[in-house]
């Protein structure tokens, strides 16, 4: 790669993500100020250019975790920070079940480092609120706790919205509660992104939730019974409704390559990536103590599973750039298409600047990168025209 540093402008060359075409690159302004084709030569190796990846499900990184009170602005601004060197620039901060002065808590931490802070002000798409309005049953609502689960109220969501500074732009809920249809509603009118979860709802609830506004699945197959009817399911028509998009783990261990197949044969472009990852991400394997008490292993594969029981995952913590990886080693889709259902299409379903991807005039969100040894290897993050990363 050849990159010039300066005052003005920076140059990068490298091999267009898409196209394979041999590109110059130049960032100006925060911006992508000129784009065009080189001729090639064969004996010259470059990397890739791509568009930064979007995540909209990150619970934590590197240690780092949203939802261990007390959190602080540091924190905030060290996963910020770390997740560059995964290839992210633009992130959810993902806050689940938790009591209601332990979320606001939060939300307004969150907010407030935003506010103060240029770099996660910038690299953070809105928070991701995953509960409390979620399914109490075992099964769909996975590791949340229990006691903390309740219906959907607005007159608490706005407590929570007013501490978040309007900054709380999506929420997963499940619609089996009777007063889920007018909170979805008033959510829509509000422009907050309503995401079916952790539920338990029927096909009928399903139904009315998408016709009151619901557009989008949270990491569809995961978060639900172990045993289900074989049709109708709450899977099944999530899968069937045009409107939702889907979102999906790609890790190679929450789902199998068959529905990981199915998803994305019948959402084509509406299906995304998310990592859902974990605060241990980020970190090296071994044996660790969770801070709910419980011994997790985390294998170098990139397992997280209880130590009492290896079949029982604890949570993911693998990241974009390795779901990428996986669905392109298992043919299931090309390289190109992986990495924009981690770029471009959440990027265009979050109505965020960089939705065009490596076009002139947009936002220079770029990765930099080679796929070695069958695998993603970022070599360089950039955030609107800035080197915030290099490996």
């Amino acid at each position: 790669m050849e990159a010039t540093d300066g005052k003005v402008k920076t140059v990068i060359e490298g091999i267009h993500y898409a196209t394979d075409e041999r590109i110059l690159v130049t960032l100006e302004a925060g911006k992508i100020s000129e784009m065009h084709s080189i001729p090639k030569q064969e004996e010259v190796s470059l990397p890739y250019i791509a568009p930064g990846l979007v995540d909209l499900q990150i619970n934590g990184h590197g240690g780092d975790d949203f939802n261990t009170l007390p959190i602080s602005e540091k924190l905030v601004e060290q996963i910020t920070s770390s997740l560059w060197k995964e290839g992210i620039t633009t992130y959810t901060p993902t806050i689940i079940t938790n009591s209601d002065n332990a979320i606001q808590r939060a939300v307004e931490v969150i907010a407030k480092a935003s506010k103060d802070n240029q770099h996660v002000n910038d690299c953070l798409a809105g928070i991701h609120l995953e509960g409390p309005f979620i399914s109490p049953e075992d099964g769909p609502r996975g590791a949340h706790g229990k006691e903390y689960i309740k219906p959907p109220n607005w007159q608490l969501f706005q407590t929570w919205q007013k501490a978040a500074n309007g900054m709380i732009k999506m929420i997963t809920i499940s619609p089996e509660w009777p007063s889920s249809i007018e909170f979805i509603a008033k959510c829509v009118e509000n422009d907050v992104i309503v995401s079916i979860g952790h539920t338990a709802a029927t096909i009928e609830q399903i139904q009315k939730a998408v016709r009151a506004g619901a557009k989008l699945s949270t990491h569809l197959g995961n978060g639900a019974h172990v045993m289900l009817p074989r049709h109708p399911n709450y899977i099944w028509e999530q899968l069937a409704q045009d409107d939702l998009w889907t979102c999906i783990i790609a890790d190679g261990f929450h789902l199998p390559d068959s529905f990981l197949k199915v998803v994305l044969r019948t959402k084509g472009v509406q299906s995304l990536l998310v990592s859902d990852a974990v605060y241990l991400s980020g970190l090296e394997p071994g044996e660790y103590e969770t801070h709910i008490g419980g011994k997790v292993v985390l294998t170098s594969e990139g397992k997280l599973y209880l130590q009492e029981n290896p079949n029982l995952l604890a949570g993911s913590v693998k990241m974009l750039k390795d779901g990428i990886t996986h669905l392109t080693r298992a043919k299931l889709c090309t390289l190109k298409e992986a990495w924009e259902m981690a770029s471009i299409r959440p990027a265009t379903f979050m109505k965020l600047p960089t939705q065009a991807g490596l076009v002139k005039g947009t936002p220079a969100d770029l990765v930099v990168f080679k796929w070695e040894e069958k695998q993603v290897k970022i070599l360089q993050t950039y955030k609107a025209g800035t080197l915030v990363y290099s490996a």
